[in-house]
């Protein structure tokens, strides 16, 4: 084939590509329209496609079957929420930050809850999109910036688990409350709470052996080549127990 041709032919397949794309949006695009305005039940094969301009087969072909549809327009939610978060500046005051996401999380919700409930509304185990997974290592990079302060009264990991249970939870109920009837000032007071119980401004509460245990496992990898691969892991086992520990009696 002349260089001429080879040219032309990639052309064509970079056409076929984009065209193949922008179909793809426009079904998503159709796909989300439904869902935030007319409910889950409103996004079928039929009136996705017709809302698309394409026939049903395309659907299938592009996405398997509706799970992988509804994936789909699930991950591109997260992908909005994520720019959200990536567009949050982060501060010398690594808490302030935890808060601020707590904040756009609540809010993403209240903004797309159609698209929240089936990000979380029915949770199936084991199953999380690559987006959903994204959206907790940003949670998660937060508290580990809090523990590598000296912060955190328990484990990273758990206090991630707490975070997310607790933000997920109060995310759901708001969804679920009449507009007129939505208490914001309930976000706010679980976030005190729920922050306040895995962090600590100084430790002069008797739990500052959990601190500390917290923020040395935050840079333990950082002193990987001093310890070997067995010492490096039981000492981590060692510093989560002494950071989920209750506060020893005197």
């Amino acid at each position: 084939m002349s260089e001429r041709g080879s040219d032309r032919g990639s052309e064509r397949v970079g056409e076929r590509g984009t065209e193949r794309g922008d179909v793809r949006q426009r079904i998503l695009d159709a796909a989300a329209t439904l869902l935030e305005t007319q409910g889950r039940d409103a996004v079928t094969t039929r009136a996705v496609s017709a809302a698309a301009g394409v026939q049903p087969p395309t659907i299938y072909r592009l996405f398997t079957d509706m799970r992988g549809l509804l994936d789909a327009v699930t991950s591109s939610g997260f992908e909005t929420y994520l720019r959200n978060k990536q567009d949050q500046a982060l501060t010398d005051d690594p808490v302030r930050d935890l808060r601020t996401g707590w904040d756009l999380h609540v809010r993403f919700g209240l903004d797309h809850p159609a698209q929240y409930l089936l990000m979380y509304g029915q949770p199936a185990p084991g199953h999380r999109t690559a987006a959903a997974e994204r959206a907790m290592q940003w949670l998660r990079m937060l508290v580990e910036r809090v523990a590598a302060a000296g912060r955190l009264t328990v484990s990273a990991e758990t206090a991630v688990r707490m975070i997310h249970a607790v933000g997920t939870g109060v995310t759901l109920g708001l969804i679920g409350t009449p507009p007129e009837e939505r208490d914001l000032d309930v976000s706010r007071r679980l976030r005190e709470v729920t922050i306040n119980s895995v962090t600590g401004a100084a430790p002069t509460d008797g739990r500052d052996h959990a601190q500390r245990a917290a923020g040395l496992k935050a840079v333990l990898d950082g002193a990987a080549g001093l310890l070997t691969p067995g010492e490096h892991a039981l000492l981590g086992e060692l510093l989560d127990r002494l950071a989920d520990a209750d506060t020893p009696s005197h």
